[in-house]
């Protein structure tokens, strides 16, 4: 594309700026000819200030036209009003203005591409970059060759109000989605714009609330809606050791071992139907064990509500012999003090109702997987799930999420979607020891792009998230941070203008970095009409 078809309509002069002087490597200078552009202010508009710097540029070249970004803008007085007095100028009098190569565009071509080794020329003239430019250079950015339609624009280009930001699905979900960014930084209206254009394009979506934010946000007939123990349940029995302690958050393996003879115990009563716990003290060891041998991969359901009865009950130790030499369990109170404080910690969950009737086999109510399942064959449906009503435990939402993380993985024929989980560090790791909450969304980033399962994560706290897990995504969204440590985390996707940058940027304010962009993006958030319960109340 050529000069001229870049500004068809326009007046070229218009946006005429000076010729290249000087060309390094890292950079190149020009000198501004037109004054006039540079100092007409009533012309200056938020998508034309000249006089500043972080602006594009068009340069025009023997082999086509490169696209400049200005990072300095120098005159040669110290007052500049001095240089808006036509006439009067001096002939040592200059103003320059640096320029930053980034990309370039031939005239056989209709798209910009990565400059390369090419580089400016002395004499070559340079113009300010229009809207128009913006978009083809937004278009450009994407690596994607795939044939897909795009989202509807949900962002703006900094500095430029009338230069969408349209980028495909596979741009932003392709090597999986995270956004960044401190309380109150503009991250959970992010969130629901770029959702807003998913559902309203029909792409698919299970999203994961665990605090209730979106939960109006979407109508019953754009998303099936889910509140987990009001109107959907899950069987105690789908749910694995691994996963039961992630919910009860086990603080070493000896709490892991008790968790696991408890369940193992109320599985026998369960198989033989006794709607108790297993008393162990005065039975025989022999007797006991092979009851519990008895308890096969099939027999899976219990009765969660005796689980604290039953933990207290395993407090038991190798016996004395009675007078028949028999070897019987006895009471043992050391083991019943270590048991104490995770005793305490169920039954403070179990005294949320809503744990027990989601934690149920209750017929009236939807099961979980079954939904899960029903969702992920069936082409543009959305799921929408509420954890909110289970509490705020970080246990029971990691343990949530790793049975859905799990569950989808397992399943064939999956039509492709993108599964949001907000504010993901809450599953990061247990309170109470180191063990990793997102085992099963570590397996997603790794394995789902290839069953067509894209994540769309949000954090407030980076550095709580699996280096694992950060290491597989390939898009961020990041808004203000304030934290050196939290900025270090992100800082080999940035350059160190973008790293100077982090604090400074305003709410609804992003950087936008992909390895699926040929640059990084500053873009602001165009805040979607969808409700939203995110307020922060005034004092």
């Amino acid at each position: 594309m050529r000069l001229e078809s870049l500004y068809e309509g326009l007046d070229l002069q218009e946006y005429y700026l000076g010729k290249v002087t000087q060309v390094y490597r890292s950079c190149s200078i020009a000198q501004i000819d037109n004054h006039a552009v540079m100092t007409d202010r009533s012309k200056f508009t938020k998508s034309f200030r000249p006089n500043t710097i972080n602006y594009f540029v068009i340069v025009e070249s023997t082999g086509g036209v490169f696209l400049g970004e200005v990072f300095e803008n120098k005159a040669s007085r110290k007052n500049i009003l001095d240089i808006a007095s036509f006439g009067d100028e001096k002939t040592d009098d200059y103003h320059e203005i640096s320029i930053d190569t980034i990309a370039f565009m031939t005239p056989e071509s209709n798209k910009f591409e990565l400059a390369g080794f090419k580089t400016l020329g002395i004499t070559d003239k340079v113009y300010l970059a229009t809207d128009k430019v913006y978009k083809l250079f937004l278009s450009s950015l994407e690596f994607s060759s795939e044939n897909e339609e795009p989202l509807p624009a949900f962002a703006t280009y900094l500095n430029r109000s009338q230069a969408d930001v349209v980028l495909k699905p596979s741009t932003l979900f392709n090597r999986h989605l995270m956004c960044i960014g401190a309380t109150n930084s503009g991250k959970s209206t992010t969130a629901l714009a770029i959702l807003d254009k998913l559902v309203t394009t029909k792409r698919k979506a299970l999203i994961v609330d665990p605090t209730g934010e979106y939960r109006n946000a979407f109508s019953n007939d754009e998303v099936t809606k889910l509140t987990l123990g009001v109107d959907a349940t899950i069987s105690p029995s789908k749910i694995t050791m691994e996963q039961w302690e992630k919910l009860f958050e086990t603080e070493n393996s000896s709490q892991g071992a008790v968790l696991s003879e408890a369940i193992t115990s109320l599985r026998f009563m369960k198989k033989s139907g006794q709607d108790t716990y297993y008393t162990k003290v005065g039975e025989s060891i022999d007797e006991v064990q092979e009851n519990l041998a008895s308890v096969t991969n099939d027999d899976t359901d219990f009765n969660i509500e005796l689980l604290p009865e039953q933990i207290l009950a395993e407090s038991v130790c190798e016996p004395d012999r009675d007078n028949n030499y028999n070897f019987r369990y006895r009471y043992d109170a050391l083991r019943a003090n270590a048991n104490a404080s995770f005793i305490q910690k169920i039954q403070y969950q179990m005294t949320n109702t809503r744990f027990l009737t989601f934690f149920s086999n209750d017929p009236s109510m939807r099961n979980l997987l079954d939904v899960i399942d029903e969702f992920i064959h069936q082409p543009e449906t959305s799921l929408y799930i509420d954890t909110s009503q289970l509490g705020a435990s970080e246990g029971i939402g990691g343990m949530v999420i790793d049975l859905v993380s799990n569950y989808v993985i397992s399943r064939d024929d999956v039509k492709p979607f993108v599964f949001f989980i907000d504010e993901v560090h809450r599953y990061a790791k247990s309170r109470y020891s180191d063990k990793e909450f997102h085992g099963g969304l570590t397996l997603l980033a790794r394995e789902g792009r290839k069953k067509g399962i894209f994540l769309y994560l949000t954090t407030q706290i980076p550095k709580d998230v699996s280096p694992i897990l950060f290491g597989q995504i390939g898009t961020i969204l990041i808004h203000r941070l304030m934290l050196n440590d939290e900025i270090r985390t992100v800082e080999s996707h940035l350059d160190d203008y973008a790293i100077k940058h982090v604090r400074k940027l305003n709410q609804g304010e992003v950087i936008l970095t992909s390895v699926n962009l040929l640059h990084n993006m500053f873009i602001h958030i165009n805040k979607s009409e969808r409700t939203q319960y995110n307020d922060t109340p005034l004092l």
